[in-house]
Formats: structure tokens, sequence, C-alpha cells
């Protein structure tokens, strides 16, 4: 039972086949980061968020075969009897916690087939993503050659003592690929109408039915329509076709921008509308994302018959308790996901996700981290922490919790610092999030007082007699011109034309001609040239890379900010640097050939690189204070995740001795 009854339906069993999920709580694949490579970090993360209340934790993309090799993309592996074992530890500690592990076994086709150098089979030979080969097109014996292998691959996730087992036909791999009209050219029974085009998908379906499917559950995680939003009505009658032989249906739609968008474009629970008729047409449970984080949402998901499980891969990273919590009645204790999207981005790096709101992601098994457990500190005298941005915001709460006395100081008249300032942009207010929960949990820790509208001087510190200080005083922009692609200031930006990004964070609007020159690459430029042209300024874009906002390629965004510029009429000009201010104008190069010419210009705003705003830690230091760290931007400006990680391990390590600080590796050794 919960303490608020609303919710018991949340917690009721659902019975998927051959298994029982203990309650509606369904962590979907998703990617890591840590694949075959890291499996003891991998099934620490994977445990706790079993441990706290997932009743269903799955894996990433498994892959069944040498020949679907995604590399440098971390991923499962079940390709033969050695990766039991790996797999068996995230199985195993699920299970420690009751719920039920599952894992999706996946075949790439064109898209994958770096590393392994085995070739990879699809319907066609098309071109592969990420280079100038293509797959080989399947003649009979290689969908033969196929379908073993899918068999053998469940038979081993059976034998590493996986509960549930998906028949991947999504995300444009070689199932999927198969069953779009777009992309199936084939004149065989595996090609033309949808009868054929889905024989092979139906062929493994049924193979694994036969093989585990008295043991395990049978998932598929399928588009309820075709690549370009069509065929919805084939793809119902093919879902309706195969119920019989599926325990679970876990639906989508095709664009995977739409169902892991960025929060700037897309809200929570937007997949509804295409994804509702799925439980009538089946008879089986249903499963779907949404970034979920409102328990009303989840609730009003199941009672109106759209979803039998909430779906969740960001939500279940941002705040892995989010179960326990709702059980709990704790909702204003949920660490809400912020739709940025950081943890997508560091897989497509080949790096262990992470998470803004979440700080331990990723450090659960390296440092023995855990999202809602500190140690209780052994020396409790006060700290001074000099800064509520993220980072001093971060090491608050958790000083706090560990049984330390905090004086938090913010010179500004309310918390948050980058975070409130960053918020107000278009787009970005649920970034808000990571410095309301902050502020919250502050609220219920009677160990931490905050200071607002307290500016601090060395002269301050010494006042207060504390002797170990946290500083978390921020950055602020360059408006010089340097950044990734310049090093050195340039000349002509001190001009009366130039405006900082925080001159605009703090409501300064210039008019006219603006020039956003991005030599920084996320976010921050292509917004302030979508906060001008809604404002009915003429925005010339520059940015030195090909496209805008290039970084936020690995986010899941740059698509929708490239489309979004272009809509409002932007002037976008890439490959470009600003070189200089002259006469009504902003003097252009390009990157390559390094030929000039002018656009017009009333208003330069640079979006370059950031100065830490570390001059009190260097005040501070003649004062040989038995703690001085500067945490945050002020040490290192980056992204608000690395604030808020640096905050929270600043904080883990007070009073603890370096030796006593583990930080383990997953190496092979020889």
């Amino acid at each position: 039972m919960t303490r608020d009854p609303r919710f018991d339906v949340l917690f009721e069993p659902v019975k998927l086949g051959p298994v029982t999920a203990p309650n509606r709580f369904y962590q979907v694949p998703h990617c890591t980061g840590m694949g075959y490579s890291l499996p003891r970090s991998l099934a620490r993360m994977r445990e706790i968020k079993a441990e706290g209340g997932w009743g269903v934790v799955n894996t990433e993309y498994c892959s069944i075969h040498p020949s679907s090799d995604d590399m440098s993309y971390p991923f499962a592996s079940l390709w033969d009897d050695e990766d039991i074992s790996n797999m068996a530890l995230m199985s195993e500690g699920v299970h420690r916690h009751g719920s039920l592990a599952g894992v999706e076994l996946w075949y790439g086709g064109h898209t994958a087939n770096y590393h392994s150098r085995e070739t990879a089979l699809d319907g066609d030979s098309r071109p592969a993503v990420y280079g100038p080969w293509q797959s080989q097109r399947m003649d009979l014996d290689d969908m033969r050659k196929v379908r073993a292998w899918h068999k053998a691959a469940a038979l081993r996730a059976r034998a590493a003592n996986f509960d549930i087992v998906y028949v991947y036909a999504g995300h444009k791999y070689m199932l999927s690929d198969l069953l779009d009209p777009a992309t199936n050219n084939r004149r065989d029974a595996y090609g033309g109408v949808w009868q054929n085009r889905s024989r092979l998908f139906r062929e493994i379906l049924a193979d694994t039915k036969d093989a585990i499917g008295g043991r395990c559950a049978i998932a598929v995680r399928i588009e309820v329509s075709d690549d370009d939003g069509g065929g919805k009505e084939e793809r119902s009658e093919l879902l309706s076709m195969i119920a019989a032989e599926v325990d679970l249906f876990d639906v989508t739609v095709s664009d995977y921008s739409r169902e892991m968008g960025a929060s700037r474009f897309v809200k929570e629970a937007s997949l509804e509308a295409d994804v509702a008729h799925i439980r009538a047409l089946t008879g089986k449970p249903v499963v779907t994302v949404g970034r979920f984080t409102s328990p009303e949402t989840m609730l009003s998901q199941v009672r109106r018959g759209i979803v039998d499980l909430i779906g969740a891969a960001r939500p279940s990273i941002a705040d892995p308790f989010l179960p326990e919590k709702i059980r709990e009645g704790r909702f204003e204790d949920i660490r809400e996901c912020i739709g940025c999207n950081i943890c997508y981005a560091y897989d497509s790096l080949g790096a262990p996700i992470r998470c803004t709101q979440n700080p331990t992601m990723g450090e659960e098994w390296r440092r023995g981290w855990h999202p809602e457990k500190v140690n209780i500190a052994r020396n409790a005298e006060p700290v001074l922490i000099i800064g509520a941005g993220p980072a001093g915001l971060e090491a608050a709460v958790t000083l706090g919790k560990r049984g330390v006395p905090v004086m938090l100081a913010e010179a500004a008249r309310e918390p948050g610092g980058r975070v409130s300032l960053e918020s107000n942009l278009p787009g970005l207010s649920e970034w808000a999030r990571v410095r309301d929960w902050r502020v919250e949990q502050i609220k219920k820790l009677p160990n931490v007082e905050v200071y607002l509208s307290s500016p601090m001087s060395s002269a301050d510190v010494s006042e207060t007699g504390v002797r170990h200080v946290l500083v978390a005083t921020g950055s602020h922009w360059r408006d010089d011109g340097r950044g990734t692609s310049q090093t050195l200031p340039v000349g002509s930006f001190n001009d009366q034309r130039t405006f900082s990004v925080d001159a605009i964070l703090r409501g300064e609007r210039p008019k006219g001609d603006i020039v956003v020159y991005d030599d920084e690459n996320y976010y921050m430029a292509a917004t302030l040239a979508e906060l001008f042209a809604r404002d009915g300024q003429r925005v010339t874009y520059v940015t030195t890379k090909a496209i805008a906002a290039s970084f936020c390629a690995h986010t899941q965004e740059q698509p929708g900010i490239q489309r979004l510029l272009l809509q409002l009429g932007v002037n976008i000009v890439a490959n470009t640097k600003v070189s200089g201010l002259g006469p009504g104008c902003a003097i252009l190069e390009c990157m390559y050939s390094g030929a000039s010419r002018e656009v017009a210009c009333s208003a330069l705003v640079p979006v370059t690189s950031r100065e830490p705003d570390d001059a009190l830690w260097l005040a501070l230091k003649p004062a040989r204070l038995e703690t001085l760290v500067r945490i945050g931007d002020c040490k290192a400006p980056g992204i608000i995740a690395q604030a808020v990680y640096d905050g929270h391990k600043a904080a883990r390590e007070f009073g603890v001795e370096q030796s006593d600080i583990v930080v383990r590796r997953e190496r092979v050794t020889v």
C-alpha cells in the first residue's frame, strides 16, 4: 500500500506471460555508455534502480553476433557463452530486490559493425551510417543464420537468468528496416506487402517463443507506424497478428527525436496520441515512454488504459528511487529529469552516462556512491560554502545530509546561480528543477543555513571564524572573442556594440542587426539567437562549426535547433569565425580559406568561452584554512552536470582521508 491510496494502482503486479512484474514501474532498455566493457559498473547501476522500486529493469541493446558491432558506442553482448556470466551480474543484482530483469536482443544491420570487421547483414546492401562501406544483402541462407544467432542469444539470455527477452524491431535497425516499405526493396518473399516485409521478424519471434517462452516473457519493441509516419493501419494489422506470440508490447514512434526529445522541444507524455490504441488492439500489456516525472501523469496513463506499465529511461536515471518516493508519498523528494539529454550525449561519446540531476549516475560501482545514502561525516566542524549555484547547492545538500553544519552564502537575492538565469531562456524552463529540488531539500536540513544577498570578501570569511570553505563563485562569459578557435583576445571586440552573454541573461536586449558568434557550440548561442529573433530583431548566427549548436547533435537537439532558427528567419553562417568589428559591420572569416566578408552589425554577442571567477579563492589561499576547495565553474567552467557532480564530490570527500577515497577501475589484465 502507498501513503496516498490513489497511487496504489501503480504498485499492482502485472502478469507478463510466464513471469509477473511486481509493480507498474518499468525501466525500458536504455544505453549506458558502459556495455560489455564495464559489466560491474553496469550491474551495480541497474541494481540500484531495482532497489529504488523499478519493478522491471532492462539492459541496453544487446548484440547477438559479432557482425552487429556498434563500437565506439558501448553495447551489451551475448555473442557466446563467455558473455553469460557478465550479463548474469546484472540479472542477479536486479533479482536481489525482487524485480524482473530484461534484455533487448539486437541486430543492427547496416547501422553497425566497426570493431569485429565481420560483414553486417541487412535486407539490402545499404550504406553504413558512419562510413564509406555497405552491408551485405541477405539471401535465404543468411536469414537462416540470423535466426540461429538470435535463438542462440535468447538461450544464453535464459541461462543468464533474464526474465524478459526482447525481439527488437525498432529504431532503424535491421528488422525495422525490413518492416518499412521505404527501406525494404526486396522482390522475394521478404519484400513487397507487409505480410512479406514482416516475415523475418515473425520467424524470429516464433523461434524465440519456442526456445524460451515457457520460462521468459517475450517482449517486442516496435514503432506503431512506418518511418515516414504512414502505414499505421498495416502496422496495426501486424501487431494484432503477432499478439498471441507476445507477452509485452513496448511501443514507440519512428522519430527518435520525439521518443527521447529534449524538454525544449518535447514535453511529458508526448507519445500518448500515437500509442493509445495498442492496448485495445492487442489485448496484451503495453509499455511506452514519455519522460514521465509527474506521479499524477503516471496515474492518469494507467487509469485511462493508455499503458499497463510506466516506461522510463531518463526519469529512472535522474531518480532511481522515483517509485519508492511515490510509494512513500515523498513527492517533493522526486529528483525530476530536466530533459537536457546529457545522459544520451555521453553514451554517444562512448563514455559512461551521467546526469545533471543525479551526480551519482555512473559512479555506483566505481566510487561506491548511492543516490539516497551518504556516510555521516566524522568531521562535523562547520563549512562555509560561498555561492548558491548548482555546485554550491549540491554541496550544501550533501554535506547537510552528512550531518555537517553548513553556512551557504549567496551574493544574489535568490539561489540558483546560472541555473536561475538560463532557465528563463526559451525552452529551458524545466532546467530550473536543478535549483528547485536542492532548495527544497535544504529546507528539510536544520543544519544548513542560507544567507542570500550576502557577497563575501576574504575579510568576511575571516570574520566567520570557519576553517573549512568551499568556493563556488561560478564564472562569467568572456566578451573578447577567446574560444575554441581563437586563443587570443580580438581587440576590436572591445566596443560598445559588444554585449556579453551575462548582460543578456541579466535582461539587456540589443536591437537591430544582431550577430551572435558561436565558438562554444553548445546550446547558449543558438538559444540567444532564438531569443533575439522572437523579439523581432534581424539575427545572423555565425558558427565555427558546420552546423548550428554542433554539440547538441549528441543530445538529440541539433536538428530541432537548426530547424527552429531557420523558421524564425535567422541567417546561419557556418564554418566561419568573427575576426573583428568594423564600422557598422562584423568581419567574418572562413575557417578553411581565410576569405573575409562583412555583415551588418549593430550588436555583437560573442558566445565563446568563460572566465572562472576564482579571485576570492586566490585571496583566501594565504589564510591557510584547513579546507579551501573551489568547485564547479569557479574551478573549470563547464556544463551544469559537471558543476553538480563537482559539488557532490567535494561534499562526499569532506573530512575523508585521501587514502580512504575509493575509485575502482574495470580493465582487462594480462
